[in-house]
């Protein structure tokens, strides 16, 4: 068995659950008629998985420092992911008018998975070393 760090093993796991958010995308956009492009499913999701990276490298770097700034790493990180996807909604539906249902419908699912990914990982992390 091969041994990662886990911000490693992570960041493989992440890539891995991309691969498999595309691949679901692609078969319920060929199964069914919706008002979905496989270009927004990949945008978002690509989006998505790289603030979701950016959460997880902030987090992990914030493991290898002291406590007191282990706890200002993970707010920082879960912080900066929420006002980044602030952002990003900002920009999918007012600026690139994606205000449809189905687009709407797509980037909370999106937003909802890629959340509870990462804070799955972070509270796994916690759950055998806390803050």
């Amino acid at each position: 068995m091969i041994f990662l760090k886990p911000i490693f093993k992570y960041i493989l796991i992440l890539a891995f659950f991309e691969l498999i958010v595309l691949f679901i995308g692609f078969l319920i956009i060929s199964k069914f008629n919706l008002n979905l492009h496989f270009n927004d499913i990949a945008i978002l999701s690509v989006v998505f998985t790289l603030i979701t990276f950016i959460t997880l490298l902030i987090f992990f770097r914030g493991q290898k420092k002291r406590p007191d700034s282990q706890t200002m790493h993970t707010i920082v990180s879960l912080s900066l992911k929420f006002l980044i996807e602030m952002m990003l909604a900002v920009f999918w539906f007012i600026i690139a008018k994606k205000a449809g249902l189905s687009s709407v419908i797509l980037f909370f699912v999106l937003y909802l998975t890629f959340t509870l990914f990462s804070l799955g990982v972070i509270l796994k992390t916690l759950k055998n070393k806390s803050l």
